[in-house]
Order: C-alpha cells, then sequence, then structure tokens
C-alpha cells in the first residue's frame, strides 16, 4: 500500500508557500511508503491567495509533471493532517495515487456524462468529489443531477469560501480538459471536482455536530415552513416542554434557550440511519427562525411537510466533540477485521475524548484489514478551532482516532453530503486499500 504524499504550509507570498508544499511532496515520494508518481492533485488554498488561483496552479503543475489531473477550490481555512489554517494565506495538497481508469476530473465545460459514463475510457462513475460554488443558480438540483450520474449516488465535499474569487480547480490530461479550449484550469461558478470507479474503495461521514435534546416525532401539521404540530401535539408546546421553559412570565430566559435550539429533519418516508443519539446523513439541521403563538407552531428556515420527522437539538462544544470522535470511530470499526460491540465503541470514544486535545498517535487497537491512503476533510467555515475549544482542535481529533494519515480539505461555505446540501456540518472520506495477504 502506498500513502498519498501531503504538503501544506502558509506565507504571506504564495510561492514561499508553494515551495514549502514541494518540499514536502518531493521528499515523502522519495520513500518507499509513499507513491512516487502519483497522477490526480487535490489544491485547497485559503482566499488570501485567490486572486493569484492561476499562478499557484500553473507552478505546481510546472514542478510536478508527473501529476497531469488537479482539482480542488477556495476556502477561508484549509485543513491538513493535525492542523487548520484558518483566516490567514496557506495551501493544503495531496497527491493520490489512482489508477487512470478509475477517475476523471469535471467541470462545467465538461460535465459528468449521463450515467456517469464515458465513451472514450469506458469510465463508470460511483461516487464524486464535488467542489462549487454557492451562487449558482438552482444549485440543489444540479448537486442532484451529479448524484445521479454516478452509481451509489454518494456525493461528498462542498462550497468554496472566499471573500474574494470563489475560484476552483479541475484540470485533466494535457492541461485542459476536452471542449475548454485554453482555459487555465481555474474557473468560477458552477461545479467541479473528481469522480471515481468501483475501483477506488472509500468510507465517507457526516458530522452535524449537534446533540438530540428530545425524540423523533412526526409532523402531522404544517403550513410552508412552520410545524404546527408534533404527535398531534401543538409543536411550540413540544418545543418548550422539551426545554422545560414557559413563555410566561419573563419570556427572556425561554427565548434565550429557544435561540440555542435547531432542528433535525427528516424526510417522510426515509428511515433514520444514526446511531441512537446521534443524526445520520438523513437529517438535515435547520435553525428555528420564529415562533407562531397564535397557532402555537414553530418555524424553521427550511419547508415542513407532514409526514416528515422533527427532532430539536443543540450545538456546542460538547456535542461537536462527540459527534466528531462518532464518525471517526464509525470509519475505525469498518476498517477493523472483526465489529467491535458497543462497549469497545464506548471505550474508543471516551479514549479519544480524553486525549482529543492532544497532538498524539492515535490510540491502539487491533489493527485494521484495509489501511487509510488518504483523507478528505471539509468542514463548515462556522466550526473551526474556536468551536472545538482551540486552535486545530477539530483536525487534531480526526488525527487522534485514524492516525497520522495524509489528509487535505478546506473550510467551506456549505457542505455536500450523498446528494444534499448540509451547513455547520463535517464530511470526512478517506481512500483505503484492501489488506493483501501472503
Amino acid at each position: 500500500m502506498a500513502l498519498f504524499p501531503h504538503g501544506h504550509a502558509t506565507h504571506p507570498q504564495w510561492h514561499m508557500a508553494a515551495a514549502l508544499v514541494l518540499a514536502q511532496l518531493r521528499a515523502q515520494m522519495a520513500q518507499p511508503q509513499y507513491a512516487a508518481a502519483p497522477p490526480l492533485g487535490l489544491l485547497y488554498i485559503t482566499d488570501h491567495y485567490a486572486a493569484d488561483a492561476a499562478e499557484v496552479l500553473a507552478f505546481l503543475a510546472a514542478e510536478l509533471p508527473e501529476v497531469t489531473d488537479w482539482s480542488g477550490t477556495v476556502g477561508v481555512g484549509v485543513a491538513a493532517s493535525n492542523a487548520e489554517y484558518f483566516d490567514e494565506p496557506a495551501l493544503s495538497v495531496m497527491l493520490l495515487d489512482l489508477p487512470a481508469d478509475q477517475y476523471r476530473v469535471f467541470s462545467g465545460v465538461a460535465p459528468l456524462a449521463q450515467g456517469g459514463g464515458s465513451s472514450a475510457t469506458g469510465f463508470s462513475a460511483h461516487t464524486a468529489l464535488v467542489h462549487a460554488d454557492g451562487g449558482t443558480p438552482e444549485l440543489a438540483e444540479l448537486i442532484d443531477e451529479v448524484a445521479e450520474r454516478t452509481a451509489t449516488g454518494y456525493l461528498f465535499g462542498g462550497l468554496a469560501a472566499s471573500r474574494g474569487a470563489s475560484v476552483q480547480f479541475a484540470v485533466a490530461g494535457n492541461g485542459n480538459l476536452p471542449g475548454q479550449g485554453g482555459a487555465t484550469g481555474v474557473f468560477d461558478g458552477g461545479l467541479s471536482g473528481v469522480a471515481f470507479g468501483a475501483g477506488v474503495p472509500l468510507l465517507s461521514r457526516v458530522t452535524q455536530g449537534c446533540q438530540p435534546i428530545g425524540p423523533l416525532r412526526t409532523v402531522t401539521a404544517a403550513h410552508d415552513n412552520v410545524a404546527l404540530e408534533l404527535d398531534h401535539q401543538p409543536a411550540l408546546d413540544v418545543l418548550l416542554d422539551t426545554l422545560q421553559v414557559s413563555l410566561d412570565g419573563d419570556p427572556q430566559p425561554a427565548l434565550r434557550s429557544v435561540r440555542a435550539t435547531l432542528a433535525g429533519l427528516v424526510d417522510a418516508g426515509t428511515q433514520p440511519q444514526g446511531r441512537t443519539g446521534h443524526f445520520g446523513t438523513e437529517v438535515r439541521v435547520r435553525h428555528i427562525v420564529g415562533l407562531d403563538a397564535t397557532r402555537r407552531g414553530v418555524a424553521l428556515a427550511d419547508r415542513v411537510e407532514t409526514g416528515m420527522r422533527l427532532a430539536f437539538c443543540q450545538r456546542h462544544v460538547q456535542a461537536a466533540r462527540a459527534d466528531l470522535m462518532r464518525i471517526c470511530a464509525e470509519i475505525r470499526e469498518e476498517l477493523s477485521p472483526e465489529p467491535q460491540d458497543d462497549a469497545a465503541l464506548s471505550m474508543a470514544l471516551s479514549m479519544a475524548a480524553r486525549d482529543a486535545s492532544a497532538s498524539a498517535a492515535p490510540a491502539g487497537g487491533v489493527p485494521p484489514e484495509r489501511q487509510i491512503r488518504g483523507a478528505v476533510y471539509v468542514s463548515c467555515s462556522g466550526r473551526g478551532g474556536p468551536h472545538f475549544g482551540g486552535p486545530s482542535a477539530e483536525l487534531q481529533i480526526v488525527r487522534h482516532a485514524l492516525g497520522d494519515v495524509p489528509l487535505v480539505g478546506f473550510f467551506a461555505a456549505g457542505e455536500i453530503a450523498h446528494h444534499r446540501l448540509y451547513g455547520y456540518t463535517g464530511v470526512l472520506t478517506v481512500f483505503v486499500e484492501e489488506a493483501t495477504h501472503g
């Protein structure tokens, strides 16, 4: 198994940061445990470098001629193994060693074909990493369309986040995608990314950083974005009972509790998949935007329909850390040759909770059957270190749980998982390789 080379750096001048990254990549590519000539590069830059995006890409492409394909975007921060660069000039790069017939870079000028196939190569998309511009019209529909062009319908990625240009990188083959003409490989608007074939095994999880504070209830009456009844009870009364507050007398304490509360929505007919006490990817967490005292309803920042399921929840440091540790534990569980019982998982979570703030090696355990070659982590720009209790704490939790694996990513204006857009979430995806037995 060959690990994916990776590098990251910060510097006021982009070419100095890029030179530092190149030195890290070349040093790793000379080591036997890393891939020597990976063809696909993922490039994430902070918005401090957005105006120089074309020059950054051209420099890296010229210095790494063996890397024929590039994808990536801009964020207000970028992620790397055990570190985050938030609101400072930085870039993070990982080079993926994948067979040429098992991936395809796509963009608006060279979209993924219907069915994810390619008549020229016989390629068939299984999953896809997607980068998008949040200002794109009908973005949700476009994401759905890309998901439908993959065999599994599973996408992972996020929206570019920038105070300047919302650039995306998309380069294939000789530097240009078919039909791209003389474009530089730097785009704005629309969607781009990398589709992966069935021969690229990966595991992906979503952390919404929320802790349910009540059970899932059925929406039995609704109007537009207002939940009127939950389990045939007035929705506002259910919310106040869940929070154990009252609007009688001085309503301010109750309103403060409501402002700290959100709602997780599950579409009608969808079976929740998360572990007990946690939200899975089928849950969309939305803000409570108002209370309807006349109809005893609760207004949400999304359309509410009869038959949906709804659970009230809260976000705070403890919930965010616990949920991130949960998805890391689930990934480790899938990599393990023997299934872990609930007690073992609880112990893993406890160990991670005890040591999450330390930048140490991962906790020991059963050697995994499948090894991680590299990881991509897309987190919300509203999360980051402060949301987890300290600088880079979010990435340190991931490193503690998964080990010192190659990792890149960015802090996004919205996160993509399956075929949905999320907010205030983290999407962790690991590329794995089956163990060989000799």
